[in-house]
This record gives C-alpha cells, sequence and structure tokens, in this order.
C-alpha cells in the first residue's frame, strides 16, 4: 500500500496535467503544450514565496496563482490567438514551454529545489500503507478539481458555454457566445490552476527546470487513455499512468518505467482509440 500511495500521488499530478490541457482543448479544439511548464513555474513561485519571501502558505497561494495565470494570458495573446491554423498553435505553445523552460533555468538555476509543504514532512500509516501528508492532499485536490470542474460545466450558464463551444464552436457564436473571451479566461484559469497547485506538486517532485518536460510527457498519456475532453477520464488516466510507472519501475527496473507507460498506451489507442471515457461518434454533414 505505501507503493499505492505513492503511486497516486504521482498519478495526481499527471491528472491535474492532463485536466489543464482539456480546459483549453474544450475551449479552444488545440492543447497548450506550455500547460506542465506553468506548474512547474508554480513550483518555484512557491519555492520563493516560502522559503526566499517566508510569507504565509496562503499568501503564497495566491500570488502563484496570480503570477501563472497572467503568463497564461500572455501566452494566449502571444503564441494563440494571432495563429490562424490549429496545427501552429501546437508550435507556438511548444515554443512557450522552451522559453519558459529556459526562463526559469536563467532564474532559479538547474538545481532541484525543495518546496516545503504545511502539513509537515513526516508519514503516517494510513490503509495498510505508508503515506506523506502531501500525497494525500494532492489525492484529494485532483478528486475535488474533477468534480468541481464537472459540476461547473452542468450546473453554470459559463460552464455549459464552454461545451457548446467544444461541440460547434461556429454553432456557439451564431448563438452569440463570446468564443474568443472564454478561450482567453479559459487559457487563464489552467494557468491560475497550475500555479495554485504547484505548491501541492513542489513538495513531491521539488522544484526544478526539468519538471515540465516530464509532467507534460506523462500528463498528454494520461489525458489520451483517459479520452480527450472528458475530466473524469483525465484523473482515472492519470492514476493509471502513475500505477504503471511504479510498478514497472519496482518489477522490471527504472529503465523500463517508459516502457511500461507507452506499452499502456498502445494498447489503449489500439483497443479504444477515443479513450477510455469518450467514445467515438459519426456525424453526418
Amino acid at each position: 500500500m505505501t507503493l499505492v500511495w505513492g503511486a497516486l500521488a504521482l498519478g495526481a499530478i499527471y491528472a491535474i496535467v492532463a485536466v489543464g490541457y482539456n480546459i483549453v482543448y474544450i475551449s479552444s479544439k488545440t492543447f497548450n503544450f506550455a500547460q506542465a511548464q506553468l506548474m512547474m513555474v508554480g513550483a518555484f513561485v512557491a519555492y520563493s514565496g516560502l522559503v526566499s519571501w517566508h510569507l504565509p502558505w496562503l499568501v503564497v497561494l495566491l500570488i502563484a496563482g496570480v503570477i501563472v495565470a497572467a503568463i497564461a494570458a500572455i501566452e494566449e495573446r502571444l503564441a494563440v490567438r494571432p495563429v490562424r491554423d490549429s496545427h501552429n498553435i501546437l508550435v507556438t505553445t511548444l515554443g512557450a514551454a522552451i522559453f519558459l523552460d529556459g526562463a526559469a533555468q536563467l532564474i532559479w538555476g538547474t538545481q532541484p529545489l525543495t518546496v516545503p509543504f504545511v502539513g509537515g514532512n513526516r508519514a503516517t500509516t494510513f490503509v495498510g500503507g505508508r503515506v506523506y501528508p502531501v500525497e494525500l492532499a494532492l489525492i484529494v485536490v485532483a478528486v475535488l478539481l474533477v468534480v468541481g470542474i464537472v459540476v461547473f460545466a452542468r450546473w453554470t450558464k459559463y460552464g455549459r458555454a464552454l461545451l457548446a463551444i467544444a461541440e460547434d464552436r461556429e454553432a456557439a457564436e451564431l448563438r452569440g457566445i463570446n468564443v474568443r473571451a472564454l478561450a482567453f479566461a479559459a487559457f487563464a484559469a489552467s494557468g491560475l490552476l497550475a500555479g495554485m497547485v504547484g505548491l501541492f506538486v513542489g513538495p513531491v517532485t521539488f522544484a526544478v527546470s526539468t519538471l515540465g518536460a516530464s509532467l507534460a510527457l506523462k500528463g498528454f498519456v494520461a489525458l489520451a487513455i483517459g479520452g480527450f475532453g472528458s475530466f473524469p477520464g483525465a484523473l482515472v488516466g492519470g492514476m493509471v499512468v502513475g500505477l504503471v510507472e511504479i510498478w514497472s519501475a519496482r518489477l522490471f527496473g527504472g529503465d523500463y518505467v517508459h516502457l511500461g507507460i507507452f506499452v499502456l498506451l498502445l494498447l489503449v489507442l489500439m483497443l479504444r482509440p477515443a479513450g477510455l471515457f469518450v467514445r467515438a461518434r459519426e456525424r453526418q454533414v
């Protein structure tokens, strides 16, 4: 169970990255490949706020969310909105990810930085295994985040508007929905999420300039397994990736971690190309 708790905590991180991908995908039908780098910046801001500036935890949470939301908003204005072809947006957001990686190295250096957790760092026994408070917090945050987004999407006016955009962008515009404004808000919201979650991710992964690349890849695998556009699928996909990663390392060694993850991805794509939680639908044109 100790391994299971660690795997679920890692899976929660991948699930949160996949949720950020989905927020942007639903609003603009494209992917923000800098989403994991935004979470990396959130972890660095958390380190600066807690260790360098000695600010209260809640204040750092708000500062990290606002700073990363502003970065995401700037990215949308400069790297997404001017580009008309969705395929080119993939390239520009990848460029934004590379820029954030370089900026993080210049500002904070290349050495891993330890981000303290407000709940302490003392492991306790829970359901038959040893688990750290931050691991439980990550699992709870991931579950509550997905539940909150599903409720928001189904029971609020703006949530239904985003679902309408995901279904048919042109029809949503004809209905009077401000598609550009909602896409911009979705980008900023994904940045706010990434920044605030950085306080929970940093204590597990450390704040390091290579964090974004690792999380981006596994978050995308989690999204592909769960299904594009499905938030519950992102949660389950992330947990599955975390479990496969930990057990592949335990059974076969660390060199086979990525192999196990991509074998799982290939199996899912062959059996369920749309993902575990999304059904492929035919539309007459």
